[in-house]
């Protein structure tokens, strides 16, 4: 019988033999690529929650791949900060793989069997960089999802090959600076075990080599979770790529980038080297609060929906790093960093999959296209305007929750301005979801027509369930954040990294 403790690298394997499943079962009927990865992903999920429970009733799970010990051999480890990771990544892959079916199948239907090989491929990757506890096999892995990543958002083609191109440039460019990081650890330590370097840098903190690592870190994952001003990428990436590899490009690779950062930060790094070292948590509040507000003007200029929400994806990378950046100063500690990166997932997930069925049942990309569609398409529209009230702040949403626990933290800090920052921020963000629901509730009729009889023509139910779940649980969480149970793991998370807990 397997024990939980086996479950980190199975999620893995069995990803990576499904991919490989997929691509052998898809010569012979393409209709089986679909069932193969619901299935190994629902299972990835199940695993996902044992070992989520596993690690807060028993503790961290230490797996060694080929029974080798560390350092020398590769480890997995997992404990509350990436089985909380992990938990939301297979959640959101099994929301969109189920969304995939009919859209793909309308979208890209000469490319059936490559979208699945390649869907399959990035969940492996993205769920090798949260369990591995080796930071070479991270890079590695880091590598697999990149790749994914960009085949997909190309296979769309026409445009989207251009932004597929200029996402290859700019990840490449994070992975290299994120090579050199990791070289540059190695030839003063001699170790790539996460635990080792932890323990084996603190009395080289001084040195100018650590340190240069540490800034190569820095700009590598910058890049890959699109923090301003390294953002240049995601707009295109995020408009063209297929719907589900929109939401989750938006919802899971820049939450795993982030969480790769906040590893590296305190796990192979520590609270110390930040703080009397390279005292740069300062400086990312300012460029995540600098984010926060040139994401939501540029999200203003937007025409097209999917390139509005790209541009408001950058102002919840603001969000996230600001919870980051202030986390060594407050007594939460990185909660509310993690609380975003669930709560973005769900509603930047839930509106990119509903901007993917106005596109499939209407082929519409404008907002100024939009008009009544509220009548014509209720309760795709009605998950939409969920997740968009979340987004602005409206209680008892996840957006409400994460705007007042940043806020908490940032009065606790003495960083006022940057409660100004947030209040502003929401302000931007109400003004451009309220014109999308202006055209689609409001403005009904184009100028001089008569008031007609509307047939709803709703998506199908494989698209539109995911939809309602992601739109309804962007309150339901909200509440669960509210009545705080969820904060026993947030407690354990920070002090196993150092900090603090919440009050």
């Amino acid at each position: 019988m397997l024990a939980v403790e086996q479950f980190p690298v199975l999620v893995v394997v069995i990803s990576m033999l499904a991919a490989f499943t997929i691509l052998i079962a898809g010569w012979q009927n393409k209709k089986t690529c679909f069932f193969i990865s619901f299935a190994t992903i629902l299972v990835q999920f199940v695993m996902s929650i044992f070992i989520l429970r596993h690690v807060i009733t028993v503790g961290t799970i230490y797996y060694w791949l080929g029974g080798w010990a560390p350092p020398w051999g590769i480890e997995y480890v997992v404990d509350g900060l990436n089985a909380y990771i992990l938990v939301i990544l297979l959640f959101l892959s099994l929301i969109c793989v189920t969304y995939s079916k009919r859209n793909i199948e309308h979208e890209l239907p000469q490319k059936i069997v490559q979208y699945y090989v390649l869907y399959q491929l990035l969940i492996t990757g993205l769920c090798g960089v949260t369990v591995t506890g080796d930071i070479f096999n991270m890079y590695v892995f880091i590598e697999i999802f990149s790749l994914a990543a960009y085949a997909l958002i190309a296979s769309r083609g026409g445009i989207a090959l251009k932004a597929s191109f200029v996402y290859l440039v700019m990840g490449a460019l994070g992975a290299c600076f994120f090579l050199l990081g990791i070289g540059f650890l190695y030839s003063v330590t001699g170790s790539l075990n996460m635990h080792d370097l932890s323990v084996l840098l603190p009395p080289l903190y001084g040195n100018r080599v650590v340190q240069a690592a540490f800034a190569f870190f820095l700009v590598g994952l910058s890049i890959k979770m699109a923090l301003f001003p390294v953002h240049t990428w995601l707009p295109d990436a995020h408009s063209f790529a297929p719907a589900e590899i929109s939401a989750m490009l938006s919802g899971i690779i820049i939450e795993v980038s982030t969480y790769a950062f906040i590893r590296v930060c305190f796990s192979v790094y520590t609270v110390e080297f930040i703080t009397r070292y390279v005292s740069i948590f300062d400086i990312i509040c300012w460029i995540a609060a600098i984010a926060m507000i040139y994401g939501s003007v540029l999200a203003i200029a937007q025409y097209n929906l999917k390139r509005m929400l790209a541009y408001s994806s950058i102002a919840n990378v603001g969000y996230i790093m600001l919870g980051v950046g202030l986390c060594t100063s407050t007594s939460f500690g990185l909660t509310p960093a993690l609380m975003h990166i669930l709560n973005h997932a769900l509603m930047k997930g839930c509106m990119f999959l509903a901007a993917g069925a106005f596109i499939y049942k209407f082929d519409l990309w404008d907002i100024a296209d939009f008009r009544g569609i509220g009548r014509k398409m209720p309760y795709t529209t009605f998950a939409f305007i969920l997740a968009a009230l979340a987004m602005i702040g409206m209680p008892p949403s996840v957006g409400f929750v994460t705007k007042f626990y940043l806020a908490l933290a940032c009065l606790e800090a003495g960083q006022f301005v940057f409660v100004a920052v947030i209040f502003f921020s929401t302000l931007l963000i109400l003004f451009y979801f309220w014109r999308v629901i202006e055209y689609m509730y409001i403005r009904v009729e184009e100028e001089g027509e008569k008031a007609k009889e509307v047939k709803v023509e709703e998506i199908p139910w494989s698209m539109l369930v995911p939809v309602l779940v992601l739109g309804v649980l962007c309150f339901i969480v909200g509440i669960i954040w509210l009545i705080e149970i969820p904060f026993p793991l947030m407690d354990m998370i920070n002090s196993g990294l150092g900090l603090g807990v919440v009050p």
